[in-house]
Protein backbone atom coordinates (compact mmCIF):
# COMPACT_ATOMS: atom_id res chain seq x y z
CA UNK A 1 0.00 0.00 0.00
CA UNK A 2 1.16 3.25 -1.18
CA UNK A 3 0.98 6.46 1.11
CA UNK A 4 1.18 10.08 -0.14
CA UNK A 5 2.39 12.65 2.28
CA UNK A 6 0.93 15.90 0.79
CA UNK A 7 1.31 19.00 2.57
CA UNK A 8 -1.09 21.81 2.67
CA UNK A 9 -0.47 25.03 3.12
CA UNK A 10 -3.75 27.12 4.27
CA UNK A 11 -3.36 30.79 4.84
CA UNK A 12 -6.04 33.00 6.48
CA UNK A 13 -6.73 36.43 7.50
CA UNK A 14 -5.46 35.84 11.34
CA UNK A 15 -3.75 32.46 11.02
CA UNK A 16 -2.13 29.39 8.64
CA UNK A 17 -1.41 26.84 8.60
CA UNK A 18 0.65 24.28 7.53
CA UNK A 19 -1.53 20.51 7.32
CA UNK A 20 0.15 17.14 6.11
CA UNK A 21 -2.54 14.81 4.51
CA UNK A 22 -1.65 11.18 4.47
CA UNK A 23 -3.66 9.75 1.25
CA UNK A 24 -4.00 5.65 0.41
CA UNK A 25 -3.77 4.91 -2.96
CA UNK A 26 -5.23 1.57 -1.89
CA UNK A 27 -8.10 2.09 0.32
CA UNK A 28 -8.17 5.93 -0.68
CA UNK A 29 -8.71 6.95 3.41
CA UNK A 30 -7.70 10.54 3.53
CA UNK A 31 -5.96 11.42 6.90
CA UNK A 32 -4.88 15.16 8.42
CA UNK A 33 -2.33 16.08 10.49
CA UNK A 34 -1.83 19.79 11.66
CA UNK A 35 2.10 20.65 11.39
CA UNK A 36 2.64 24.09 12.05
CA UNK A 37 0.23 27.04 13.41
CA UNK A 38 1.05 30.86 13.18
CA UNK A 39 -0.33 33.75 13.34
CA UNK A 40 -1.13 36.31 11.15
CA UNK A 41 -2.34 39.94 11.64
CA UNK A 42 -1.85 43.26 9.46
CA UNK A 43 1.48 44.89 10.73
CA UNK A 44 1.32 48.32 10.49
CA UNK A 45 3.54 50.47 7.82
CA UNK A 46 3.34 54.71 7.60
CA UNK A 47 0.29 54.32 8.75
CA UNK A 48 -1.29 51.34 6.55
CA UNK A 49 -2.49 47.98 7.28
CA UNK A 50 -0.01 45.35 5.26
CA UNK A 51 1.02 42.00 5.57
CA UNK A 52 4.47 40.75 6.77
CA UNK A 53 5.49 38.37 3.84
CA UNK A 54 9.22 37.12 4.97
CA UNK A 55 7.00 36.15 8.03
CA UNK A 56 4.36 34.05 6.09
CA UNK A 57 7.47 32.71 3.94
CA UNK A 58 9.28 31.95 6.81
CA UNK A 59 6.58 30.13 9.02
CA UNK A 60 5.59 28.33 5.77
CA UNK A 61 9.29 27.09 5.79
CA UNK A 62 9.28 26.31 9.09
CA UNK A 63 6.34 23.78 8.93
CA UNK A 64 7.69 22.10 6.13
CA UNK A 65 10.86 21.35 7.82
CA UNK A 66 8.81 19.81 10.57
CA UNK A 67 7.87 17.25 8.18
CA UNK A 68 11.08 16.85 6.38
CA UNK A 69 13.17 16.54 9.96
CA UNK A 70 9.74 13.95 10.92
CA UNK A 71 11.54 11.40 8.13
CA UNK A 72 8.11 11.27 6.37
CA UNK A 73 8.91 11.78 2.68
CA UNK A 74 7.07 14.41 1.62
CA UNK A 75 5.19 13.96 -2.12
CA UNK A 76 3.68 17.74 -3.07
CA UNK A 77 3.01 20.70 -1.72
CA UNK A 78 0.17 23.35 -2.65
CA UNK A 79 -0.16 26.92 -1.07
CA UNK A 80 -4.35 28.56 -0.80
CA UNK A 81 -4.69 32.23 0.83
CA UNK A 82 -7.43 34.61 0.51
CA UNK A 83 -7.81 36.90 -2.54
CA UNK A 84 -7.47 40.20 -3.98
CA UNK A 85 -4.10 41.15 -2.55
CA UNK A 86 -1.34 41.39 -4.65
CA UNK A 87 2.66 41.79 -4.35
CA UNK A 88 4.83 44.22 -7.15
CA UNK A 89 8.24 42.55 -7.71
CA UNK A 90 11.17 44.30 -9.90
CA UNK A 91 13.51 42.67 -12.02
CA UNK A 92 15.39 41.09 -9.54
CA UNK A 93 12.30 39.55 -7.89
CA UNK A 94 12.17 41.50 -4.96
CA UNK A 95 9.00 43.41 -3.34
CA UNK A 96 8.61 46.80 -4.55
CA UNK A 97 6.75 48.72 -1.66
CA UNK A 98 4.58 47.65 0.58
CA UNK A 99 2.67 44.89 0.68
CA UNK A 100 -1.33 45.87 1.77
CA UNK A 101 -3.86 43.74 3.14
CA UNK A 102 -7.38 44.34 1.97
CA UNK A 103 -8.91 45.87 5.10
CA UNK A 104 -6.89 49.25 4.67
CA UNK A 105 -8.57 52.12 3.95
CA UNK A 106 -6.54 53.31 1.85
CA UNK A 107 -9.38 52.42 -1.14
CA UNK A 108 -11.66 54.29 0.67
CA UNK A 109 -14.12 56.14 -2.28
CA UNK A 110 -11.97 54.29 -4.34
CA UNK A 111 -14.83 52.21 -6.30
CA UNK A 112 -17.30 55.07 -6.16
CA UNK A 113 -14.49 57.15 -8.36
CA UNK A 114 -13.97 54.08 -10.85
CA UNK A 115 -17.60 53.55 -11.18
CA UNK A 116 -18.16 56.95 -12.00
CA UNK A 117 -15.58 57.00 -14.45
CA UNK A 118 -15.91 53.58 -16.24
CA UNK A 119 -19.51 52.72 -15.32
CA UNK A 120 -20.32 49.75 -13.14
CA UNK A 121 -22.41 48.06 -15.94
CA UNK A 122 -19.35 48.08 -17.99
CA UNK A 123 -17.16 46.69 -15.31
CA UNK A 124 -19.76 43.76 -14.57
CA UNK A 125 -20.16 42.89 -17.34
CA UNK A 126 -16.48 42.57 -18.11
CA UNK A 127 -15.20 41.05 -15.17
CA UNK A 128 -19.03 39.39 -13.44
CA UNK A 129 -17.12 40.69 -9.61
CA UNK A 130 -19.09 41.65 -7.30
CA UNK A 131 -18.07 45.16 -6.09
CA UNK A 132 -16.57 45.29 -3.26
CA UNK A 133 -14.56 47.88 -1.80
CA UNK A 134 -11.14 46.27 -1.31
CA UNK A 135 -11.01 44.57 -5.29
CA UNK A 136 -7.67 44.54 -6.58
CA UNK A 137 -8.91 46.80 -8.89
CA UNK A 138 -9.72 49.72 -6.64
CA UNK A 139 -6.46 48.74 -4.76
CA UNK A 140 -4.37 49.08 -7.99
CA UNK A 141 -6.24 52.48 -8.68
CA UNK A 142 -5.24 53.75 -5.71
CA UNK A 143 -1.69 53.20 -6.00
CA UNK A 144 -1.52 54.34 -9.35
CA UNK A 145 -3.11 57.77 -7.99
CA UNK A 146 -0.69 57.91 -4.65
CA UNK A 147 2.22 56.37 -5.86
CA UNK A 148 3.23 56.47 -9.75
CA UNK A 149 7.27 56.57 -8.83
CA UNK A 150 7.12 53.22 -8.47
CA UNK A 151 5.48 51.91 -11.76
CA UNK A 152 9.12 52.35 -13.51
CA UNK A 153 10.49 49.86 -10.93
CA UNK A 154 7.95 46.75 -11.37
CA UNK A 155 8.07 43.99 -13.56
CA UNK A 156 5.97 41.65 -12.53
CA UNK A 157 2.27 41.57 -10.54
CA UNK A 158 1.25 38.49 -8.78
CA UNK A 159 -1.03 37.54 -6.32
CA UNK A 160 0.17 36.37 -2.66
CA UNK A 161 -0.25 32.82 -3.40
CA UNK A 162 1.79 32.93 -6.12
CA UNK A 163 4.24 34.70 -4.93
CA UNK A 164 4.86 32.51 -1.96
CA UNK A 165 4.52 29.71 -4.64
CA UNK A 166 7.57 31.47 -6.39
CA UNK A 167 9.76 32.51 -3.12
CA UNK A 168 9.97 28.04 -2.66
CA UNK A 169 10.32 27.55 -6.30
CA UNK A 170 12.16 30.72 -7.72
CA UNK A 171 8.79 30.00 -10.74
CA UNK A 172 6.16 32.59 -11.33
CA UNK A 173 2.69 31.30 -11.87
CA UNK A 174 -0.05 32.79 -12.36
CA UNK A 175 -3.40 31.04 -11.25
CA UNK A 176 -6.58 31.28 -12.12
CA UNK A 177 -8.63 31.16 -8.65
CA UNK A 178 -7.18 33.78 -7.26
CA UNK A 179 -7.25 35.62 -9.96
CA UNK A 180 -10.97 36.08 -11.06
CA UNK A 181 -11.04 37.70 -7.69
CA UNK A 182 -9.16 41.06 -8.77
CA UNK A 183 -11.84 42.33 -11.30
CA UNK A 184 -9.46 42.46 -13.62
CA UNK A 185 -10.09 39.02 -15.25
CA UNK A 186 -12.63 38.78 -18.33
CA UNK A 187 -15.19 36.70 -17.45
CA UNK A 188 -15.90 35.99 -21.13
CA UNK A 189 -12.43 35.10 -22.28
CA UNK A 190 -11.11 34.11 -17.96
CA UNK A 191 -7.71 36.39 -19.12
CA UNK A 192 -7.28 39.79 -17.86
CA UNK A 193 -8.91 42.60 -19.64
CA UNK A 194 -6.75 44.91 -21.24
CA UNK A 195 -9.46 47.72 -21.47
CA UNK A 196 -9.50 47.55 -17.51
CA UNK A 197 -5.19 47.78 -17.33
CA UNK A 198 -5.51 50.20 -19.52
CA UNK A 199 -7.63 52.21 -17.93
CA UNK A 200 -5.18 51.71 -14.60
CA UNK A 201 -2.01 52.68 -17.13
CA UNK A 202 -0.47 49.33 -16.00
CA UNK A 203 1.52 47.44 -18.53
CA UNK A 204 0.04 44.15 -19.86
CA UNK A 205 3.61 42.57 -19.45
CA UNK A 206 3.41 42.59 -15.92
CA UNK A 207 0.53 40.18 -15.46
CA UNK A 208 1.68 37.35 -17.55
CA UNK A 209 -0.61 34.69 -18.42
CA UNK A 210 -3.19 33.28 -16.52
CA UNK A 211 -3.43 29.15 -15.90
CA UNK A 212 -5.52 26.88 -14.55
CA UNK A 213 -4.55 24.76 -11.49
CA UNK A 214 -3.20 20.77 -11.48
CA UNK A 215 0.18 21.41 -12.56
CA UNK A 216 3.62 21.25 -11.05
CA UNK A 217 4.94 25.01 -10.58
CA UNK A 218 8.27 24.16 -9.75
CA UNK A 219 10.32 21.96 -6.73
CA UNK A 220 11.24 22.92 -3.08
CA UNK A 221 14.51 22.85 -2.12
CA UNK A 222 15.57 21.06 -5.51
CA UNK A 223 13.26 18.12 -4.79
CA UNK A 224 9.54 18.41 -3.74
CA UNK A 225 7.18 19.49 -6.30
CA UNK A 226 4.84 22.02 -5.60
CA UNK A 227 1.70 22.25 -7.26
CA UNK A 228 -0.40 24.98 -8.64
CA UNK A 229 -4.13 24.55 -6.37
CA UNK A 230 -7.19 26.02 -6.24
CA UNK A 231 -5.38 29.01 -4.59
CA UNK A 232 -8.11 31.29 -3.40
CA UNK A 233 -9.53 29.74 0.08
CA UNK A 234 -12.83 29.50 -1.31
CA UNK A 235 -12.27 27.92 -4.17
CA UNK A 236 -10.48 25.48 -2.31
CA UNK A 237 -13.11 24.75 0.12
CA UNK A 238 -15.80 24.93 -2.59
CA UNK A 239 -14.15 21.74 -4.63
CA UNK A 240 -14.13 19.44 -0.98
CA UNK A 241 -17.94 20.96 -0.62
CA UNK A 242 -20.21 17.96 -1.03
CA UNK A 243 -23.14 19.18 -2.64
CA UNK A 244 -25.90 16.83 -3.12
CA UNK A 245 -26.99 17.88 -5.72
CA UNK A 246 -26.86 20.76 -8.87
CA UNK A 247 -29.43 22.61 -6.86
CA UNK A 248 -27.38 22.77 -3.55
CA UNK A 249 -25.55 25.69 -2.45
CA UNK A 250 -22.52 25.98 -0.47
CA UNK A 251 -22.06 27.97 2.46
CA UNK A 252 -18.03 28.51 3.20
CA UNK A 253 -18.32 29.75 7.04
CA UNK A 254 -15.07 31.35 8.31
CA UNK A 255 -14.02 35.07 8.78
CA UNK A 256 -15.89 35.74 5.77
CA UNK A 257 -18.90 33.42 5.15
CA UNK A 258 -19.72 32.81 1.01
CA UNK A 259 -22.91 32.02 0.01
CA UNK A 260 -23.16 30.46 -3.83
CA UNK A 261 -23.38 28.19 -6.43
CA UNK A 262 -21.61 25.64 -8.81
CA UNK A 263 -22.37 26.36 -11.59
CA UNK A 264 -20.83 25.74 -15.43
CA UNK A 265 -21.56 29.32 -16.48
CA UNK A 266 -21.70 32.45 -15.21
CA UNK A 267 -24.29 34.96 -14.46
CA UNK A 268 -23.40 38.57 -15.58
CA UNK A 269 -27.06 39.49 -15.95
CA UNK A 270 -28.77 42.74 -14.43
CA UNK A 271 -30.74 40.52 -12.00
CA UNK A 272 -26.82 39.28 -10.55
CA UNK A 273 -25.40 42.71 -10.62
CA UNK A 274 -28.05 44.73 -8.74
CA UNK A 275 -27.75 41.32 -5.92
CA UNK A 276 -23.97 42.27 -5.94
CA UNK A 277 -23.14 38.70 -6.60
CA UNK A 278 -19.73 37.74 -8.13
CA UNK A 279 -18.67 35.03 -10.68
CA UNK A 280 -14.95 33.55 -9.15
CA UNK A 281 -13.26 30.59 -11.37
CA UNK A 282 -13.45 27.60 -10.11
CA UNK A 283 -11.69 24.25 -11.21
CA UNK A 284 -13.45 21.75 -14.09
CA UNK A 285 -14.49 24.73 -16.12
CA UNK A 286 -16.98 25.67 -13.54
CA UNK A 287 -17.60 29.12 -11.71
CA UNK A 288 -18.51 30.27 -8.07
CA UNK A 289 -21.59 32.03 -8.20
CA UNK A 290 -21.59 33.72 -4.91
CA UNK A 291 -21.73 36.25 -2.74
CA UNK A 292 -19.47 37.67 -0.04
CA UNK A 293 -20.92 38.14 3.70
CA UNK A 294 -18.47 39.46 6.19
CA UNK A 295 -19.05 36.76 8.59
CA UNK A 296 -17.36 35.31 11.73
CA UNK A 297 -15.04 38.56 11.45
CA UNK A 298 -17.69 40.42 13.63
CA UNK A 299 -17.61 37.20 16.35
CA UNK A 300 -13.99 37.51 16.35
CA UNK A 301 -13.53 40.84 16.49
CA UNK A 302 -15.97 40.96 19.69
CA UNK A 303 -14.70 37.84 21.45
CA UNK A 304 -11.09 40.10 20.89
CA UNK A 305 -12.35 42.64 22.24
CA UNK A 306 -14.29 41.62 25.33
CA UNK A 307 -11.19 38.76 26.17
CA UNK A 308 -13.34 35.89 25.18
CA UNK A 309 -11.94 32.47 26.01
CA UNK A 310 -14.49 30.16 25.95
CA UNK A 311 -16.16 30.44 22.84
CA UNK A 312 -18.62 27.73 23.11
CA UNK A 313 -20.02 28.95 27.14
CA UNK A 314 -20.53 32.77 24.79
CA UNK A 315 -22.22 30.89 21.85
CA UNK A 316 -24.59 28.74 24.62
CA UNK A 317 -25.01 32.33 26.56
CA UNK A 318 -26.12 33.90 23.01
CA UNK A 319 -28.59 31.38 22.26
CA UNK A 320 -30.48 31.74 25.43
CA UNK A 321 -30.66 35.39 24.38
CA UNK A 322 -34.36 36.80 23.66
CA UNK A 323 -34.23 36.60 19.38
CA UNK A 324 -34.07 39.36 17.09
CA UNK A 325 -33.94 42.11 19.43
CA UNK A 326 -31.40 44.10 17.90
CA UNK A 327 -30.46 43.60 13.92
CA UNK A 328 -27.60 44.92 11.49
CA UNK A 329 -26.62 44.20 8.12
CA UNK A 330 -23.38 42.78 8.41
CA UNK A 331 -21.73 43.96 4.96
CA UNK A 332 -22.23 47.12 5.68
CA UNK A 333 -18.76 49.30 5.72
CA UNK A 334 -18.55 50.51 9.17
CA UNK A 335 -18.35 46.86 9.86
CA UNK A 336 -15.26 46.50 7.36
CA UNK A 337 -12.13 47.29 9.77
CA UNK A 338 -13.56 49.95 13.01
CA UNK A 339 -11.45 50.54 15.71
CA UNK A 340 -13.76 48.72 17.87
CA UNK A 341 -16.72 46.42 16.61
CA UNK A 342 -18.60 46.69 19.95
CA UNK A 343 -18.91 50.39 19.57
CA UNK A 344 -19.60 49.71 15.84
CA UNK A 345 -22.38 47.46 16.21
CA UNK A 346 -23.67 49.68 19.23
CA UNK A 347 -24.01 52.77 17.17
CA UNK A 348 -25.85 50.95 14.14
CA UNK A 349 -27.94 50.24 16.73
CA UNK A 350 -28.21 53.36 17.71
CA UNK A 351 -28.87 55.37 14.30
CA UNK A 352 -31.61 52.65 13.45
CA UNK A 353 -33.54 53.15 16.61
CA UNK A 354 -32.73 49.14 17.99
CA UNK A 355 -32.41 48.08 20.95
CA UNK A 356 -28.59 48.47 21.69
CA UNK A 357 -26.99 45.36 22.77
CA UNK A 358 -24.96 45.96 25.87
CA UNK A 359 -23.56 42.41 26.87
CA UNK A 360 -21.59 40.65 25.34
CA UNK A 361 -24.11 37.27 24.76
CA UNK A 362 -26.18 40.37 23.63
CA UNK A 363 -23.80 41.44 21.07
CA UNK A 364 -23.23 38.10 20.16
CA UNK A 365 -26.86 37.20 19.62
CA UNK A 366 -27.21 40.21 17.45
CA UNK A 367 -24.67 39.24 15.36
CA UNK A 368 -25.84 35.79 15.27
CA UNK A 369 -29.35 36.91 14.13
CA UNK A 370 -28.05 39.14 11.70
CA UNK A 371 -25.83 36.30 10.04
CA UNK A 372 -28.66 34.09 9.46
CA UNK A 373 -30.98 36.48 7.98
CA UNK A 374 -28.40 37.96 5.43
CA UNK A 375 -28.03 34.04 4.56
CA UNK A 376 -31.82 33.94 3.95
CA UNK A 377 -31.71 37.19 1.65
CA UNK A 378 -29.11 35.38 -0.42
CA UNK A 379 -30.51 31.84 -0.14
CA UNK A 380 -33.53 33.46 -1.84
CA UNK A 381 -31.33 35.52 -4.33
CA UNK A 382 -29.51 32.96 -5.85
CA UNK A 383 -32.69 31.13 -6.09
CA UNK A 384 -33.76 33.59 -8.17
CA UNK A 385 -30.71 33.22 -10.07
CA UNK A 386 -30.89 29.38 -10.62
CA UNK A 387 -34.98 29.72 -11.24
CA UNK A 388 -35.35 26.81 -8.64
CA UNK A 389 -35.42 26.61 -4.65
CA UNK A 390 -32.26 26.04 -3.05
CA UNK A 391 -32.52 22.12 -2.39
CA UNK A 392 -29.93 22.52 0.78
CA UNK A 393 -27.04 24.10 1.78
CA UNK A 394 -23.99 22.77 2.52
CA UNK A 395 -21.88 24.62 5.49
CA UNK A 396 -18.22 23.81 5.47
CA UNK A 397 -14.96 25.45 6.65
CA UNK A 398 -14.67 26.61 10.38
CA UNK A 399 -17.70 28.20 11.16
CA UNK A 400 -19.39 24.46 10.42
CA UNK A 401 -18.80 24.04 14.29
CA UNK A 402 -21.31 26.35 15.36
CA UNK A 403 -24.06 24.21 15.67
CA UNK A 404 -26.91 27.31 17.11
CA UNK A 405 -25.95 29.52 13.58
CA UNK A 406 -25.84 26.19 11.57
CA UNK A 407 -29.85 25.61 13.24
CA UNK A 408 -30.68 29.04 12.99
CA UNK A 409 -29.44 29.01 9.05
CA UNK A 410 -31.63 26.10 8.18
CA UNK A 411 -35.03 27.71 10.42
CA UNK A 412 -34.52 30.96 8.36
CA UNK A 413 -33.36 29.45 4.96
CA UNK A 414 -36.07 26.90 5.14
CA UNK A 415 -33.36 24.32 4.14
CA UNK A 416 -32.00 21.18 5.54
CA UNK A 417 -28.44 21.93 6.36
CA UNK A 418 -25.67 19.53 5.65
CA UNK A 419 -22.33 20.65 8.22
CA UNK A 420 -18.58 19.56 7.06
CA UNK A 421 -16.19 19.37 6.16
CA UNK A 422 -14.09 22.13 8.94
CA UNK A 423 -11.04 21.74 6.78
CA UNK A 424 -12.71 22.46 3.55
CA UNK A 425 -9.70 24.70 2.40
CA UNK A 426 -7.02 22.10 3.38
CA UNK A 427 -8.99 19.51 1.89
CA UNK A 428 -10.18 21.15 -1.26
CA UNK A 429 -5.73 22.47 -1.35
CA UNK A 430 -5.35 18.66 -1.11
CA UNK A 431 -7.57 17.55 -3.91
CA UNK A 432 -6.02 19.69 -6.38
CA UNK A 433 -2.89 17.98 -5.54
CA UNK A 434 -4.27 14.79 -5.80
CA UNK A 435 -5.58 15.66 -9.31
CA UNK A 436 -2.16 17.30 -10.20
CA UNK A 437 -0.23 13.87 -8.82
CA UNK A 438 -2.77 11.54 -11.39
CA UNK A 439 -4.63 10.27 -8.37
CA UNK A 440 -7.96 11.45 -8.86
CA UNK A 441 -9.44 12.89 -12.08
CA UNK A 442 -11.83 16.05 -11.09
CA UNK A 443 -13.93 17.78 -8.16
CA UNK A 444 -16.92 15.52 -8.33
CA UNK A 445 -14.99 12.25 -7.22
CA UNK A 446 -12.65 13.95 -4.74
CA UNK A 447 -16.63 15.23 -3.36
CA UNK A 448 -17.22 11.49 -3.06
CA UNK A 449 -13.78 11.16 -0.91
CA UNK A 450 -14.77 13.88 1.26
CA UNK A 451 -18.07 12.32 2.26
CA UNK A 452 -16.81 8.64 3.30
CA UNK A 453 -13.61 10.14 5.02
CA UNK A 454 -15.75 13.43 7.01
CA UNK A 455 -18.80 12.22 8.03
CA UNK A 456 -21.80 15.28 7.71
CA UNK A 457 -23.74 16.33 10.36
CA UNK A 458 -27.63 17.43 9.70
CA UNK A 459 -29.77 20.62 10.93
CA UNK A 460 -33.26 19.97 9.83
CA UNK A 461 -35.65 23.33 9.85
CA UNK A 462 -37.91 23.64 11.80
CA UNK A 463 -41.19 25.39 10.40
CA UNK A 464 -42.43 26.89 13.76
CA UNK A 465 -39.37 27.78 15.62
CA UNK A 466 -41.35 31.50 16.40
CA UNK A 467 -44.71 32.80 14.92
CA UNK A 468 -44.64 33.60 11.27
CA UNK A 469 -45.85 37.01 12.48
CA UNK A 470 -43.14 37.87 14.98
CA UNK A 471 -40.95 36.64 12.42
CA UNK A 472 -42.11 38.82 9.27
CA UNK A 473 -41.90 41.80 11.10
CA UNK A 474 -38.45 41.14 11.81
CA UNK A 475 -37.91 39.98 8.33
CA UNK A 476 -39.50 43.39 7.27
CA UNK A 477 -37.03 45.08 9.64
CA UNK A 478 -34.08 43.28 8.72
CA UNK A 479 -34.45 43.81 4.77
CA UNK A 480 -34.97 47.50 5.35
CA UNK A 481 -31.74 47.64 6.50
CA UNK A 482 -29.98 46.34 3.29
Amino acid sequence: MTILNIAAVDLGASSGRVMLASYSTENHKISLEEIHRFKNQFVSQNGHDCWDLAYLENEIVNGLRKISNSGRTLHSIGIDTWGVDYVLLDQNGEVVGPTYAYRDHRTDGVMQKVQAELGKEVIYRKTGIQFLTFNTLYQLKAMTDENPAWLSQVKDFVMIPDYLNYRLTGVINREYTNATTTQLVNVNIDSWDTALLDYLGLPASWFGRIRHPGHQVGLWENRVPVMSVASHDTASAVISAPLSDENAAYLCSGTWSLMGLDTTTPCTDEHAMNANITNEGGIDGHYRVLKNIMGLWLFNRLCTERDVTDIPALVKQAEAELPFQSLINPNAECFLNPSSMVEAIQQYCREHNQVIPKTTAQLARCIFDSLAMLYRKVALELAGLQGKPISALHIVGGGSQNAFLNQLCADLCGIDVFAGPVEASVLGNVGCQLMALDQIHNAAEFRQLVVKNFPLKQFKKRPHFMPASDFEEKWREFCALN
